[in-house]
């Protein structure tokens, strides 16, 4: 016992008081408010592995959920790291929930298990050409309504309470659809997949759910196998996630949830940072609720940018104010070029200087709102012999599912020997969420583009808000951030400065 507690001990080596304190409330509801650069996956790991390695928890009942295979990998690596190893699960909810279900499936059902939809996208098309005499949607626009069905489904929202919903709130169905054609089309989509013995993404989760409801051997099976449940990126659980993860639990009041309400960027698609906020009250009392507000990863002038950008939310109090530890590193640049093509050009000229200089590439990264903006920039690289791979955007937490092949590429370029590894990322900022670079550029930092569209004051601009923040925070020495005052090609209107900016 004497050498567990001492090797436990050694688990918390490197953490300043308050990781200490995070890592060591083993017991209990626990809330971990961490910024960027707070050092929030070593905190949690260490958490997991202290616990284990003390005797507090039995390392086969401890369950980490994430959102992408990527964190959940990492995660794994690093408890191995830590001498856990594979005793604990590290995974997505997806990957987790499939996991649960098809344990418990033979016992409650006699059907073949349901394969997974393999294009979703055909299947709406089928379910619009089933309610509509117009199949003539283009492929943006199905993938608009598809993202729509995915919305309604992780919010809970049946396609009868669809209408109802969009009264409410004032939302318009994609597509210029009226509210009854998507609730046939949402409705003929789930026929669609019923009849073939398939099932989607969001329906893994939804029938665990029905499980752990309605079937008390299988779900008393599950959850004999969540002692002890950590939730990272608590900020961007789903109305789905929340009721899967409320009925993991039942009672037991041993969880963890780990977030930053300044980091959530996907309530488009059904995300929300209330369930992290409102966790004090749904779990009162609480064994902890600690802040993580030290920025490890970036100098002062970033710090300092980051804090800008946020200083106006209308969510303010809701955010931790990031105090940086780093000495003093270069001013943040700003610069205005004519227009997209000379952004792209100067920023490929700068790049191309720094690593003639030494830089290497793998340390910089061109941050872009939207996929579009990247083709210009790709060009100018490619045009200077420069090494590069791209990360755009896809459907919220893409395709988590093939867990092990996603986990073995994410783990192959943490070591450096992905495709492109050692090339400049350009990436969306949503894409780029949880990466860091020493380098950081942020281009198109206009209105227009960041914030996105126009949006008035509420929720839309918040958002936007948070997307900038998370670019950002990305950088470690350097951030450079750029507009370009006209659209390539064109003499038209000025754009003006994000306000972000100011």
């Amino acid at each position: 016992m004497g050498d567990m507690i001492s090797s436990a001990q050694g688990i918390l080596d490197g953490l300043d008081e308050t990781q200490r304190a995070a890592a060591t409330a083993t017991d209990g509801p626990v809330r971990i408010i961490a910024v960027a650069g707070a050092g929030k996956t070593r905190t949690i790991t260490r958490r997991i592995a202290y616990a284990c390695a003390s005797g507090r928890w039995e390392p086969s009942r401890a369950l980490a959920v994430t959102f992408s295979v990527k964190a959940a990998a990492e995660m794994r690596s690093r408890l191995t790291a830590l001498g856990i190893g594979d005793s604990v699960t590290a995974a997505t909810f997806h990957s987790a929930a499939l996991r649960q279900l098809r344990s418990v499936w033979p016992d409650i059902c006699e059907a073949p298990f349901p394969r997974l939809v393999k294009d979703p996208r055909e299947l709406v098309a089928r379910g619009i050409r089933r309610v509509s005499s117009n199949d003539q949607f283009s492929d943006l626009e199905v993938r608009d309504i598809q993202a729509e069905i995915n919305w309604a489904k992780v919010s809970l929202i049946a396609p009868a309470d669809y209408p109802r919903v969009c009264a409410a709130t004032h939302r318009q169905p994609p597509a210029a659809m009226d509210v009854t054609r998507f609730c046939d089309t949402y409705t003929a989509y789930e026929q669609e997949k019923t009849s073939r013995g398939e099932i989607d993404f969001d329906d893994i989760l939804l029938v665990v759910c029905h499980i752990l409801d309605d079937f008390e051997e299988a779900a008393a099976s599950i959850r004999a196998t969540i002692g002890w449940l950590t939730v990272d990126e608590y900020q961007d659980i789903s109305p789905l996630q929340h009721r899967l993860m409320t009925r993991w639990l039942d009672g037991n009041r041993n969880v963890c949830v780990v977030g930053d309400p300044a980091q959530t960027i996907y309530s488009f698609a059904g995300a929300s940072s209330y369930d992290l906020l409102a966790f004090g009250d749904e779990f009162a009392p609480l064994s902890a609720d600690i802040n993580l507000s030290t920025d490890y990863r970036s100098t002062p002038n970033v710090v300092a940018c980051a804090n800008r950008v946020l200083s106006r939310a209308e969510q303010r109090e809701d955010y931790l104010r990031l105090q940086p530890v780093r000495g003093k590193g270069r001013r943040v640049l700003r610069t205005a070029f004519d227009d997209d093509d000379q952004e792209a050009q100067g920023i490929a000229a700068r790049i191309e200087r720094m690593i003639t200089q030494g830089a290497d590439p793998a340390d910089i990264a061109i941050l872009t709102r939207i996929n579009a903006q990247q083709r210009l920039i790709c060009r100018e690289l490619k045009g200077r012999g420069l090494r590069f791979r791209v990360r755009r955007d896809a459907s919220w937490q893409g395709s988590e599912i093939d867990e092990d092949s996603q986990a073995r590429q994410a783990m192959l370029e943490s070591m450096g020997l992905g495709a492109d590894a050692h090339g400049v990322t350009i990436s969306t900022i949503h894409a780029a969420k949880g990466l860091e670079f020493k380098h950081v550029f942020i281009v198109g930092c206009s209105e227009g583009l960041m914030p996105f569209g126009s949006p008035g004051s509420g929720d839309e601009l918040e958002e936007e808000r948070r997307l900038m923040y998370v670019g950002v925070t990305r950088a470690e020495d350097t951030l450079n951030l750029s507009y370009a005052r006209r659209k390539e090609g064109t003499s038209g209107i000025l754009r003006s400065p994000s306000r972000f900016l100011a």
